[in-house]
């Protein structure tokens, strides 16, 4: 069992727990490592320790929750992903239709409803949860999959060789599996933040009812419509349900990055997170990803997203005459303070040997010039250089329940300015943003956000409730989802990777100390007298990987990582063609 190992120490201290109760068990017990069925499903123990198998499905910190915004139109990164280059996924290429897990949890369930444990059901509720999490993950990637709520014998031809089961019917008995955990399990919290509790069940089943409700909202060929709305009502429901949580407040200058620097994760904001520790040598690579310049895909957020940070008195920066030509020492200015806490600006130092160094924009690591730092501790060696972050790996927090529930009241029409104070006014009262924004709803669309959205929406609550989704959980993993979600996928390719305004060739200065950080140049590479200044080369060119302005010698940087597609079908993986072949019953995802 990799119980213990790598990305999911999730209960480090259940298993100590369990190896001290089982070296002072009664001599008449059945011995645990004997690992017979007795063992396991006679004992609460037992049950307790085989279920820690199945947090294995949670994201783990190999391929962090911090890097999955990387396939967004938020990020510029380094190269493009197979499910974006051009011809790259197909049924040959695809993966991930692979069912092991699901059995080991059947297993589990099968044997743990014979159990005598008076317990059982907690375990069983855990147990469901993860079938449900299984299944989410299932539908979302392939649509339509085979429903197996047993284990099946290698002489089960019908289940072997089934059809696949409509997504939608899957998606009732995912959250049949959800309610039924929620119901069930018995532990409401856990100090630790790191296992699966009655409120962890509650914020993915707002999770996971969003999404399905957006999907039946916005994917109109399914006529799926009618059904949205009751999908809407079980995030609303569940999001009150959940108690003991709050948004983390210290200083708005602060309060926000510290929750994700945090080695023991804080407990007022976190839901689910991974424990990580240098004892035990079990890290991440966020610092390493973020920061090298040639490990990873070297993320740097767009300009056309930084736009939408607003302005710390709650109007939109692209309100302001000339903010597209805005130098970025001074667009960062009397902004939502997330963003100072999302990347590098003009006060934001490093540690080098144990002493503050400025560290502006570092044109050797970005490509736009917003730089990230949401994930990063700020002392650079080893993390910089070596997977050794060992800061608590966030999973779930309260700041996302706000937002789904913000959201799905405004799909449904029932956004209240009360409503509204206590999801987005809060976070942006907590951002140190103020004005009518915190109290009011908003009556007037953001012509910015109608253009950033391509004109899918314009309800100006809907709009400033997604602009809040974006700006406060950027990195976390949520906006490839939301793009399909929403069916937008078309902004996977188009969204321009550009990054801050130069107004002319030459050396500039970005956080304001005086000192010039970067030079932007054509030709002759130049000198300069400048310790450590980046040059950039910016001329015309039309090759991969190169960074060039919009204006030809001035103007946006604009990147290239290289030719992005997107079609429509790519909402739904191809089956893989090897599976296929073995049960030809599955057939084919439409266009694939």
């Amino acid at each position: 069992m990799e119980f213990m190992k790598t990305k999911k120490i999730l209960s480090y201290t259940l298993a100590v727990m369990l190896l001290a109760t089982a070296s002072s068990c009664d001599l008449n017990e059945v011995p645990v490592d004997t690992a017979t069925n007795e063992a396991v499903f006679g004992s609460e123990s037992g049950l307790e320790l085989y279920a820690g198998s199945f947090y294995d499905l949670l994201p783990g910190t190999d391929v962090g929750v911090f890097q999955i915004d990387d396939n967004s139109d938020l990020v510029a990164r380094n190269g493009v992903d197979d499910y974006l280059a051009v011809n790259a996924l197909s049924p040959i290429t695809s993966s991930g239709w692979s069912w092991t897990q699901l059995r080991n949890i059947n297993y589990f369930i099968e044997n743990t409803e014979k159990s005598t444990v008076l317990t059982k059901n907690h375990y069983l509720g855990v147990a469901r949860f993860f079938r449900a999490l299984f299944y989410f993950d299932k539908v979302k990637r392939f649509g339509d999959v085979p429903w197996i709520d047993k284990t099946i014998g290698v002489d089960d031809d019908a289940a072997l060789y089934g059809a696949r089961m409509n997504r939608y019917e899957v998606m009732d008995k995912v959250l049949a599996d959800l309610n039924f955990a929620i119901e069930n399990i018995t532990l409401t919290s856990d100090p630790s933040v790191t296992r699966i509790t009655k409120n962890v069940a509650r914020a993915y089943k707002t999770r996971i009812a969003l999404f399905e409700a957006s999907w039946r909202k916005y994917h109109t060929e399914d006529n799926k419509q009618a059904t949205a709305n009751t999908w809407y009502e079980e995030v609303v429901k569940e999001a009150n349900a959940i108690t003991g949580f709050t948004l983390h407040s210290t200083t708005p200058d602060r309060a926000y990055r510290e929750l994700f620097l945090a080695k023991s994760a804080y407990t007022d904001e976190t839901i689910l997170s991974v424990a990580l520790s240098a004892s035990l040598q079990v890290y991440s690579s966020a610092n390493r990803r973020f920061i090298s310049p040639t490990y990873g895909n070297r993320p740097s957020l767009t300009r056309r997203f930084v736009n939408t940070y607003l302005n710390l008195d709650g109007t939109p920066f692209t309100s302001k005459k000339g903010y597209e030509t805005t130098p970025f020492v001074e667009e960062v200015k009397n902004r939502d303070l997330r963003l100072k806490q999302t990347i590098r600006t003009g006060d934001y130092t490093r540690t080098e040997n144990g002493a503050p160094v400025i560290a502006p924009p570092n044109f050797t690591q970005t490509y736009t010039g917003y730089q990230p730092i949401k994930w990063c501790y700020d002392e650079r060696f080893p993390f910089d250089d070596e997977s050794r972050n060992d800061n608590a790996h966030i999973i779930m927090r309260w700041a996302e329940v706000l937002l789904n529930k913000a959201e799905a009241l405004t799909e449904l029409d029932k956004m209240t300015d009360a409503e509204w104070t206590n999801t987005i006014g809060a976070l942006r009262k907590r951002a140190g943003i103020t004005g009518a924004t915190l109290t009011s709803l908003p009556t007037t669309a953001d012509p910015y956000m109608v253009s950033f959205f391509g004109g899918k929406f314009t309800n100006a609550v809907l709009l400033e409730v997604l602009r809040e989704r974006g700006t406060e959980m950027v990195f976390e993993g949520l906006r490839p989802d939301d793009l399909r979600r929403w069916k937008l996928g078309s902004l996977f390719q188009d969204t321009p990777m550009n990054g801050m305004y130069v107004p002319a060739l030459g050396e500039y200065d970005l956080n304001g100390d005086g000192k010039n950080d970067v030079h932007f140049y054509q030709g002759t590479k130049p000198t300069s007298t400048t310790p450590g200044i980046a040059f950039v080369d910016v001329s015309p060119s039309t090759a991969v990987g190169r960074i060039q302005l919009s204006k030809g010698t001035s103007g946006e940087v604009m990147w290239n990582p290289g030719q992005r597609e997107w079609a429509d079908k790519k909402y739904l993986y191809p089956i893989p063609e090897p599976d296929r072949i073995r049960n030809p019953a599955l057939g084919q995802n439409p266009g694939w």
